[in-house]
């Protein structure tokens, strides 16, 4: 078997989650293909990538598909000298993916399998409210009793007042301030929150790298102050591990970081330097399934629990779950909604994620069985098959 073809697929939205997704196909000469995901946070960042993806059919064309662990360092040096993290990672991830789906169907074997068999049947999931129907009080206590109803035990939520009309993860990171009359409906809503859901859920504080160290400082003791929050994650941007270290020493509530680290190297320094009490790394950003698997066994030499990131489609939550249901260190998975449609519109048949577990698709592979005809009649500029 060889591979044939690496094609983008970069469709729109039905209206749920993202505005659009980026998948990727490996094809073979045997017509078996495989699916990753790459779904950034941004249009431009979205075509950037299938831009990426593109040129390396080339660099892949004739290769043997069951040669995972070769191929993902093949694609992760070609882009060294651009720097290999970001987006060459995005794209190494996107094909170890598809790989592990591929070599799934042609041994009828799911890819959890592959990896060393389940520790655990199903995974408990944590889950987003809608933040848009936050604008009054009886928004939040609708939103979150649903989720509650729902069977989610996990919420995770941004607390923090965002510029109007900017979505969360396109908020630019400035001055890293927040004044204290924000700092104060920041912390109203969470207890709002915690009043709603109940002493049973645990709640999630998402601060999306958004600021300096005295006031992530100062929030994560307000946040402590609040009570009985889970995590506090990303409190500063990614790129200074000071920063984290600084923050880490000032505040109890515990710190997750980790969506936006690549590869193991990335995870070393916070674990050496036991600045996380969680990591989160993304199967679609941090190196594929080959990759998560390893970060997640490097955590398991610290005791540190694993939660992936996944705040885009079906193959992000799918493929990181394989990967959680083979280790011990797993803490939840997450979803953008408990609601799933924004993950269904893309299949022929919709995910279980009853009573706030995930239950993997049956099948070999991923287990994942895409509505091309929907996706190729809501493609963008051309990305398609």
């Amino acid at each position: 078997m060889k591979i044939i073809d690496v094609v983008p697929w970069l469709v729109g939205s039905d209206g749920t989650g993202w505005g659009e997704y980026l998948f990727v196909e490996v094809r073979t000469d045997e017509g078996i293909s495989g699916w990753g995901e790459i779904t950034t946070t941004t249009p431009t960042a979205n075509r950037g990538i299938a831009a990426m993806v593109r040129q390396v059919k080339d660099l892949l064309a004739g290769d043997d598909p069951a040669r995972i662990e070769d191929t993902w360092h093949k694609i992760f040096r070609a882009f060294t000298y651009m720097g290999s993290r970001g987006a060459g990672t995005n794209v190494t991830s996107a094909i170890d993916i598809a790989l592990w789906d591929i070599r799934g169907k042609v041994l009828g074997l799911p890819v959890f399998d592959l990896l060393g068999g389940r520790v655990r049947d199903h995974l408990l999931i944590y889950t987003h409210p809608n933040q848009r129907r936050f604008g009054t009080r009886e928004g939040v206590v609708e939103e979150i009793r649903a989720i509650v109803d729902s069977g989610h035990t996990g919420i995770k939520f941004d607390p923090f007042p965002h510029q109007p009309g900017v979505a969360l993860a396109d908020d630019r990171y400035l001055g890293g301030g927040m004044s204290r009359a924000e700092e104060r409906q920041a912390m109203e809503l969470t207890a709002l929150i915690r009043e709603t859901a109940g002493p049973d859920v645990e709640l999630l504080i998402d601060a999306h790298g958004r600021f300096d160290v005295p006031t992530a400082i100062r929030l994560g003791q307000a946040l402590d102050d609040v009570g009985d929050i889970h995590w506090y994650e990303e409190p500063v941007p990614p790129e200074s591990y000071h920063a984290l270290q600084q923050v880490r020493e000032r505040v109890r509530v515990p710190i997750s970081v980790g969506e936006r680290l690549h590869t193991r190297w990335d995870f070393v320094p916070v674990l050496e330097k036991r600045l996380a009490d969680f990591v989160m790394p993304d199967v679609t950003w941090t190196g594929g399934i080959s990759e998560l698997k390893k970060i997640a066994t490097m955590a398991e030499a610290y005791y540190v629990p694993v939660s992936p990131h996944d705040a885009a489609g079906p193959v992000n939550l799918v493929a990181g779950g394989h990967v959680m249901a083979t280790v011990p260190n797993f803490y939840r998975i997450e979803s953008s909604r408990h609601d799933l449609s924004s993950y269904n519109q893309f299949l022929t048949t919709p995910l279980d994620n009853s009573g706030g577990l995930l239950r993997l698709p049956p099948g070999p592979g991923l287990g994942l069985d895409f509505d091309t005809d929907h996706m190729r009649a809501n493609a963008r500029d051309g990305f398609h098959g």
